[in-house]
């Protein structure tokens, strides 16, 4: 099978480790154990470039003939391949342009400047910045490198394949790899299923870029009409016409992934080794655990390709807020509760003890509350489902939001407004600690004395939690809400003249 390529890989072997690594094949424990499958990370994030694609393309460009070299060479790229053809320049004495999108993580832009490449932005996607590309090499003469779809490219990238077969302590069953336009993956399968036909491949992509599986299922290249770009080192809108070939062949599954799952496998990873993936680099360990929960399997030996570790710093907040959505531990419920004293604390009893990560609320009339809440799920979905079941019949009217993206990306921050109708009203910060119950005793001790007009509470992951509450009190009553404050044994903080309350809130 593909016999052709058996000289083009041993070739790679030859050239490759002239820049890049042998990478480890780690075993990650707490996967395994969780997964209850002996699981191992092959961790090409440890690349002189923090990413597998260093492979294929100076195999290539190894490869070029003298004259080819003189003209220099152009490449485009959302980064990781951008960052190996720079290297792969750098070692071999070559210019180098490299046309990336302007959406591309500032990192990696960053990245390939100090290897020390020409950069141009141009387009919103891959797609666009390669056709810049092969236009500006038709111009100046200069050699364009694709990222994955040309033989040596492929076979640079098949060494990743071997080095698994060469670590790996005993019989592998699965192994799982991420897909953006194929290379890794038919590299991996032109020499695996030569050498051990026995081993399941499973290519994995995002839910929003699935080129590869849209072209299996029809027979031949599709062109996407729309790809997202949350895991942009795999956002291509159409597959290598000679990766497919070589997939349709050898690749046994392809798995899609949501933002979300990738999100919690993003966790999973640094959980294991400490080291935080790009959304891309974490799709095969996404894929892994959908494959195991959706198979039962148990005991077996899995492989997955931690692909890249370039991502920005400023993207881990949104990744972390996703993270929990992801493993089914969180649910984001709205419901309704009356608008008296007291209701904020029968509803945090009736949920039972549990975490709640975020709480907002904001005051609309004097009948009808309407609150957006998160909670902390130790047992997945069948928690989710029983929880809201358990809160139908005390008599809310329960919606459920946790798949709902406009809620997860938009309204959980949009809850509020200004509220006229809320007299007398005071604003407070305050911090606790943080520990489950701790906000179900804070609105114990408050009582039902005063009615609470606005609430926003989120947990941050830190050893106290904090809250911005709006509560109705008389001038009148102010004495002695002084003295239940100082009772409280909690740092407060009053902020009725706050600028951004007094534009959007009071």
């Amino acid at each position: 099978m593909f016999d052709e390529y058996k000289k083009l890989i041993n070739d790679a072997v030859g050239r490759v480790y002239e820049v890049a690594e042998k990478t480890p094949l780690d075993y990650a424990n707490e996967l395994s154990h969780r997964f209850e499958n002996h699981i191992w990370l092959k961790r090409e994030d440890q690349q002189p470039v923090f990413s597998y694609k260093l492979r294929g393309a100076f195999n290539l460009m190894a490869s070029l003939e003298e004259d080819q070299r003189k003209q220099g060479v152009i490449a485009a790229s959302a980064g990781n391949h951008a960052q190996g053809v720079a290297l792969a320049a750098q070692k071999l004495g070559l210019a180098a342009k490299i046309v990336m999108p302007k959406t591309t993580p500032e990192i990696k832009i960053n990245a390939v400047k100090r290897l020390g490449a020409d950069v141009v932005l141009h387009g919103n996607n891959y797609d666009e910045a390669k056709h810049h590309a092969i236009s500006l090499s038709e111009k100046t003469g200069s050699t364009f490198i694709p990222p994955f779809d040309h033989p040596l490219v492929i076979a640079g990238q098949a060494t990743v394949g071997i080095e698994i077969l060469e670590q790996h302590p005993g019989k592998i069953d699965y192994i799982f790899v991420p897909v953006g336009g194929g290379g890794l993956i038919a590299g991996i399968a032109a020499y695996l299923k030569a050498s051990n036909p026995k081993i399941q491949i499973i290519g994995v992509e995002p839910e929003e870029a699935p080129c590869m599986k849209r072209a299996l299922e029809a027979g031949q290249c599709v062109v996407l009409d729309h790809i997202g770009i949350f895991a942009d080192g795999a956002a291509v809108r159409q597959a290598g016409e000679e990766t497919f070939r070589i997939t349709r062949d050898t690749v046994d599954e392809i798995i899609l992934v949501s933002n979300d799952e990738i999100c919690a496998a993003v966790k999973d990873i640094f959980e294991d080794t400490r080291s935080i993936p790009e959304p891309a680099g974490a799709l095969a360990v996404a894929g892994l655990k959908q494959f195991v929960n959706r198979e039962k399997i148990r005991g077996k030996e899995l492989v997955a390709i931690f692909s890249g570790a370039n991502v920005n710093f400023d993207r881990l907040r949104h990744i972390a807020e996703l993270t929990a959505l992801g493993e089914h531990r969180e649910a984001l419920i709205a419901t309704a509760i009356p608008e008296r004293p007291g209701s904020f604390r029968t509803f945090c009893h009736d949920l039972g003890a549990r975490l709640i990560t975020e709480f907002n609320y904001r005051y609309s009339d004097n009948t009808i509350a309407h609150v957006f809440a998160g909670i902390q799920l130790r047992h997945g979905v069948e928690e989710k489902d029983n929880l809201i079941a358990h809160l139908q019949e005390k008599g809310y009217e329960v919606v459920d939001l946790s798949a709902d993206e406009v809620a997860k990306m938009h309204i959980r921050y949009m809850v509020g407004g200004h509220a006229p109708q809320a007299k007398n009203e005071r604003l407070y910060r305050f911090e606790f600690p943080e520990r489950p119950g701790a906000l179900l005793h804070f609105l114990t001790q408050m009582g039902e004395r005063w009615n609470i007009s606005l609430f926003h509470y989120r947990n941050h992951g830190a050893a106290y939690g904090r809250v911005l509450m709006g509560i109705q009190v008389k001038d009148e009553e102010m004495e002695e809400f002084q003295t239940f404050l100082d009772k409280l044994g909690m740092q407060y903080w009053e902020e009725n003249h706050n600028p951004a309350y007094e534009m959007f809130l009071a």
